[in-house]
């Protein structure tokens, strides 16, 4: 695999930048914070992703590398790989997954896994190779070779580690020995004291036994639960009972008040009836009383018929005489003017008019006040008559709308309150009362039921409530017992977990050390060899006797003697070692200030072997200063110069 091209457009304090990188070796050169290690860091988090966790740093690599005062945080990488497949990645830092494109532009994100928490697997599974890995093997960081000779230590370790478990920062002593102590510190055995184990048990063992002291409450419990379901099913039953007869005597109450509304209506029809026969006698006086009158009335008119006769001859009589007396004060005016014989005769015509009238008036008169007399007794009659049939049409009118009422009255008490009554009796299926007839005495006696079931609940609650502090503190001891042995299945489980752990760490490492570590101690020694031009030729690495090397005479020493360079040799030779023997791809090796320890013979050294043994890898090699250019000019070696 090659990568081809770089394109930066903001990570850290690299922005618009775009580098093209040969396939055999690349130099990259910059002075000291000039971005050399933040672009290494760019192509690892281009391939893999950039982390927002801070593992226990001050600040994540997200927050790290990302530009405070530039809004891209992007890149893109070309590369391809040794089946000639070329495929270009752009990744926004912003987000999880970036966008993979083939050879034709097209975007084949979809074509590999995405992972929950690390986004998508596309390297992975072009490479075989996961990020440790990579990191532990292709990839060199600064911090990793530029070592003080007082820490040497630390670089002999990780050689022990990766040739012992083939990882440089996993060694196998100590990570038994972190089991052991996790083991001892957060579980414990049976011989240790105050651990966790130790503490479950002995509380485990005290409150088993004060659980067995209290556990006799739970058949009490039981017993007053017993009583009190059976109290409280009674007392249901007679607040049903009591129920059903408050029903049924309102039912009762209403059939009682309809049927004294009935007595109440009959009584009133037969005091109408008194009234309408009092009504009618009154009722036939009056008649026989206004047929008296009538009779009366028509003897009174008759007569005064016959006076009316006389009185009109009378009148005629006084009317000639008036008419004569008249004409003759007439002919005596004209003939003899006015005398004495014309005023007698004035006078008797005045006369005769008076007697006239006089004679109308009294006839009328007489005869009027009889027949008016009459008339206004009858009418009088008449009108009280006429009283007492309205009276009579009234009371019998009431009669009827009475006498419908008790009939409406009865038909309800026939249907609707016996309809309620069948519904009462379906609704209380169950109720069986010794006599339903005299409700209110069963009323009486359902309530002091009532009462008596409540008082005795009463008491049972009481011994409860006696009871339930001692329940509670056992369930709270059987949920602590349930929770102890919760944490003791835990602890065992873990405990054996613990034991599985370096049972198959053992098994691991006795196989490393069996097939692995051979090959690789072998490998090193042949690299460690051509690379310190036969100084060095093999190196050993057991338990006991840690990293030793054997000079040119045949002598082993402890690694430890060596100079820094020396072990910087040992440590990169390790790493290549390894190289081949991980992926499916002959992948790209970066080094980032490796040779600092370096003098320009080793130096010189490392770069020819790296170009004769390594010329299928590309060689990436970050550097702030001009000796590995000078070394590769001086061995007529080509490569790619970059300047950052």
């Amino acid at each position: 695999m090659k990568i081809n091209k770089l394109k930066i457009n903001g990570f850290g304090n690299l922005k618009n930048k775009e580098i093209e990188l040969s396939d055999k070796i690349n130099i990259i050169y910059g002075k000291n914070e000039s971005g050399k290690s933040t672009l290494n860091k760019f192509i690892v988090d281009m391939f893999y992703g950039i982390s927002k966790n801070k593992r226990g740093k001050e600040f994540s690599d997200y927050d790290r590398f990302k530009p405070w005062d530039f809004e891209e945080f992007s890149g893109k990488i070309e590369y391809t790989l040794d089946n000639n497949e070329k495929y270009e990645v752009f990744r926004d830092f912003n987000k999880k997954n970036p966008i993979i494109y083939n050879s034709n532009a097209e975007d084949i994100s979809k074509n590999f896994n995405i992972d929950k928490t690390n986004g998508s697997e596309f390297f992975i599974e072009q490479t075989n190779i996961d990020e440790n890995m990579f990191l532990s093997s292709h990839v060199s960081m600064q911090q990793e070779v530029v070592l003080s000779t007082n820490d040497q230590n630390v670089l002999l370790q990780k050689l022990a580690n990766i040739v012992g478990t083939g990882d440089d920062n996993i060694s196998y002593k100590k990570a038994v020995e972190k089991l052991n102590k996790k083991q001892l510190e957060e579980i414990g055995t049976s011989r240790s004291q105050g651990r966790p184990i130790n503490v479950v048990k002995e509380e485990l063992y005290d409150l088993q036994d004060e659980f067995g002291e209290l556990e006799e409450y739970k058949d009490k419990k039981y017993e007053v639960e017993e009583n009190k379901n059976r109290l409280q099913d009674e007392l249901k039953r007679n607040e049903e009972n009591f129920e059903y007869l408050k029903e049924l005597k309102k039912i009762q109450d209403e059939e009682k008040q309809e049927k004294e509304k009935n007595n109440i209506n009959e009584q009133i029809i037969s005091e109408n009836n008194k009234s309408i026969n009092e009504f009618r006698l009154n009722k036939e006086k009056l008649q026989s009383e206004i047929e008296e009158l009538e009779r009366e009335e028509k003897k009174n008119a008759k007569e005064n018929n016959v006076k009316k006769g006389k009185n009109k001859k009378l009148q005629i009589g006084f009317s000639i005489f008036t008419i004569v007396c008249l004409i003759m004060v007439i002919l005596n005016i004209f003939v003899t003017k006015i005398n004495i014989l014309t005023l007698v005769f004035a006078l008797g015509a005045v006369l005769g008019i008076v007697a006239i009238i006089f004679s109308l008036l009294k006839s009328k008169s007489n005869g009027q006040v009889n027949i008016s007399q009459n008339s206004e007794n009858i009418s009088i009659l008449k009108e009280k008559l006429s009283g007492i049939n309205s009276q009579i049409e009234l009371l019998e009118k009431n009669n009827e709308t009475r006498k419908e009422e008790i009939s409406k009255n009865n038909e309800r008490v026939d249907l609707s309150l016996s309809a309620r009554k069948n519904e009462l009796q379906n609704k209380y299926k169950n109720i069986s009362l010794e006599n339903i007839a005299r409700v209110e005495e069963q009323i009486e006696r359902v309530q002091n039921n009532i009462n008596n079931n409540k008082l005795e609940l009463h008491r049972l609650d009481l011994d409860k409530e006696n009871i339930m502090p001692r329940l509670e503190k056992l369930a709270s001891i059987e949920e602590r017992i349930v929770e102890l042995k919760e944490q003791e299945d835990v602890l065992n489980k873990n405990n054996d977990a613990i034991e599985l752990a370096k049972e198959v760490l053992e098994i691991a490492y006795k196989k490393m050390k069996e097939n692995v570590s051979p090959k690789f101690t072998e490998s090193l020694s042949q690299n460690i060899d051509k690379i310190s031009n036969g100084r060095y030729k093999n190196i050993r690495i057991n338990d006991e006797t840690g990293i030793i090397v054997e000079k040119e005479n045949g002598e082993y020493i402890d690694a430890s003697k060596l100079s820094v360079g020396t072990i910087d040799q040992l440590y990169i030779s390790l790493r290549l070692a390894a190289i081949n023997e991980i992926s499916k791809e002959k992948m790209p090796i970066i080094l980032d200030e490796s040779f600092a320890y370096f003098d320009t013979e080793r130096l010189k050294n490392i770069l020819e072997y790296l170009n004769k043994e390594y010329s299928s890898n590309q060689i990436i090699i970050f550097t702030c200063t001009n000796r590995e250019k000078e070394a590769l000019n001086e061995l007529n070696i080509e490569y790619n110069n970059v300047e950052l």
